[in-house]
């Protein structure tokens, strides 16, 4: 049986640790192991070994913030372990430190070597992705150099430069090559009888064109208190509903992700601001529409998430057309890397604008947020990039010229620029894929609440009545086109989008559920739509699935074809209650909740779409995202959606 990873994860970094705290470097697979940093893997190997072997581990690595083991020497019956090992790690921002005790557990003097090999790939988090390609990198060197208390390595292609120093207190008594680049650091550590010694090793990650001051915590235990305290003030002053635990518990274990999910990012005049990343391991960045949509389900809590994720976005704004990047004038940007790759652009993604639906979602969350706080302030100041997106959903996004919000494959990108971003997720019933432009039917109905909702910000922050009943008169006319459209009168249910000739693309689909949320069908077509989510073949007991089951296209385990996806549920609870179908919503809201208690509480990005009727436990989806904010936010929505039924 392989080790498993156990995640650390604090704004910007994460480690992906062992059973037994090390890393081992491993290529490939569904989760990258290693220390990373700014899309780098500033630690690709951390092996402990004591007298020459790799201990065992007694107590392994559980979830948490910080990584605890018991590690033992290896041995048998007739021979207890002549020491105990007692390891625990934590990852700071940008750092990561570990604190090793030795314990011996004889009553004679003991003497244990103790070594740590540590070595830096640098390698881009793309390369680790198990798509099989490869990337040339002419030119790149890497250094390793000895320091009195530890070691460095150094990784340069052209003007790209990154370091990892690894310090130990106390110092190495030497450090020896092992011949594959690596470095081990050695200890000799006499013990007395029953004696204990104690090294703590701290590696501070400097990636390319980090220019912050950073302190490396002194111990985990500080680092724990650091994250103890961001966690508390997440989740303070927030009235958990006290007749349904278990929700309380899903919205604590939330707010205390969305705690440690925090990335910094750049305002629109230069500052610093914290953001909600999109999760990790593989997407520990700003993604725009899931700072979006996670901004949105904790608005009534955290609104705070929502006054730094706009000007983030906001500064991020295409302002030019840029074919590569899929970047046209007033489009937010759906996803910021700051790797080697993007920054050589052998991936699209340093400002990647593969998205038809970040740009809505940040015209509703500007309308939701100044509805919420009063914040007219922001609404003044972010009036001409909200003014901008209008101008890309009218003229780039295809509103005035084809009536729908249309987006077209990106060969270098993404296949698919709504929510269900996976090749093939927009299909037929049969799993056709559409071909050409495509309309997907979720991304009208954020466009629909963008007019509306920024219609309103136009008429109270802006005193701009003309341009409100410009905007009112755009959302009208497209709840027209809609309903006329994508509507199948067969199925009583609206197509999952329209191809470039405007044809329906006919799979029952749960993006029916977000129509709900944005409020685009009339209120016969919405109860319709409601109650059609909640029959079996879309509700598998632990909420609604993608797309429902006895499609051909159906497939429990796919990425969107029939998967569950919290934040999908989310938004689909928030669309019933908005239409008065509460019994329907609180049945979803429960099962979502029942899938986070046997989860610990914590959801994660996606589950497999198995029934409840015959799988008495979730089952997990194979490549999921284990801390994602979204998910993390999901229970915040349930709780404005039904309250504490």
């Amino acid at each position: 049986m392989t080790d498993r990873h156990h995640l650390l994860v604090h704004g910007g970094t994460f480690a992906a640790v062992g059973d037994g705290g090390d890393i081992s470097g491993v290529r490939g697979g569904t989760s990258p192991d290693g220390l990373f940093v700014r899309d780098a893997r500033h630690l690709s190997r951390w092996q402990l070994t004591v007298d020459g072997a790799v201990p065992e581990a007694l107590a392994p690595v559980a979830d948490g913030d910080t990584a605890r083991c018991v590690l033992v020497p290896r041995g048998g019956r007739t021979e207890p372990p002549a020491y105990t090992l007692f390891r625990e790690q934590a990852v700071g921002d940008g750092s990561f430190i570990e604190s090793l005790r030795v314990t011996s557990n004889r009553p004679v003097p003991t003497t244990v070597r103790l070594a740590v090999t540590a070595d830096a790939d640098f390698t881009d988090q793309f390369e680790l992705r198990s798509d099989y390609r490869t990337y040339a990198k002419t030119g790149a060197t890497r250094f390793r150099q000895v320091l009195d208390h530890g070691v460095e390595f150094t990784y340069q292609r052209g003007e790209w430069r990154s370091c990892t120093t690894v310090t130990a207190e106390p110092a190495p008594d030497g450090v020896e090559e092992t011949g594959t680049g690596a470095r081990r650091m050695v200890w000799t550590l006499d013990l007395e009888p029953h004696g204990t010694a104690e090294l703590t090793l701290r590696v501070m990650a400097r990636p390319h064109g980090d220019k912050r001051a950073l302190r490396v915590p002194r111990s985990p235990a500080a680092v724990n208190a650091q994250l103890l305290a961001m966690e508390g003030e997440f989740v303070e002053g927030v009235a958990f509903p006290t007749g349904w635990p278990e929700l309380a518990a899903a919205c604590a274990r939330g707010l205390a992700d969305l705690a440690s999910l925090q990335v910094p990012a750049r305002g629109l005049d230069g500052e610093e601001v914290r953001v909600p990343a999109a999760g990790a391991p593989w997407f520990l960045t700003l993604l725009g529409r899931d700072a979006l949509l996670t901004s949105l389900f904790a608005l009534p809590y955290r609104p705070q998430l929502a006054a730094a994720t706009l000007p983030a976005l906001a500064a991020t704004q295409a302002t030019e057309t840029g074919p590569e990047s899929v970047a046209q004038p007033g489009k937010i940007v759906h996803e910021v890397r700051h790797g080697e790759l993007a920054h050589f652009g052998q991936v699209p993604y340093g400002r990647y604008y593969g998205s038809v639906d970040a740009t809505p979602l940040f015209l509703v969350l500007l309308g939701a947020y100044v509805e919420h706080t009063g914040d007219t302030d922001l609404a003044r100041r972010l009036e001409p990039n909200a003014r901008a997106a209008i101008g890309w959903m009218l003229d780039h996004g295809g509103l005035t010229s084809r009536g729908y919000l249309v987006y077209r494959a990106d060969q270098g990108g993404l296949a698919n620029q709504n929510w269900k971003d996976s090749p093939g997720a927009i299909c037929s019933a049969d799993g056709t894929r559409p071909n050409g432009p495509v309309m997907a039917a979720g991304a009208q109905g954020y466009a629909y609440d963008a007019l509306r909702r920024t219609a309103w910000v136009a008429r109270t922050a802006w005193n701009d009545e003309t341009y409100a009943a410009l905007l009112e008169q755009a959302a009208g006319d497209l709840r027209d086109r809609f309903q006329r459209d994508f509507w199948m009168p067969e199925h009583t249910f609206p197509a999952l989008a329209l191809d470039g000739d405007g044809r329906q693309v006919d799979a029952l689909a749960s993006d029916a559920g977000h129509l709900l949320w944005s409020g685009l069908l009339d209120k016969e077509y919405g109860e319709l739509v409601g109650r059609r989510l909640t029959e079996p073949d879309f509700f598998s007991g632990w909420g609604v699935r993608t797309l429902a089951s006895g499609q051909p296209a159906y497939h429990p385990l796919s990425y969107h074809r029939g998967s569950v996806w919290p934040h999908d549920n989310a938004l689909i609870t928030l669309g019933l209650a908005r239409y008065g179908l509460h019994d329907e919503a609180r049945t979803v809201a429960h099962a979502l909740v029942d899938a986070a208690t046997a989860t610990g509480h914590r959801l994660p990005e996606v589950l497999a779409g198995y029934g409840r009727d015959t799988h008495a436990e979730p089952v997990p989806y194979p490549h999921a995202c284990v801390r994602e904010s979204r998910s993390a936010a999901a229970p915040l929505a349930l709780l404005t959606a039904v309250g504490g039924a």
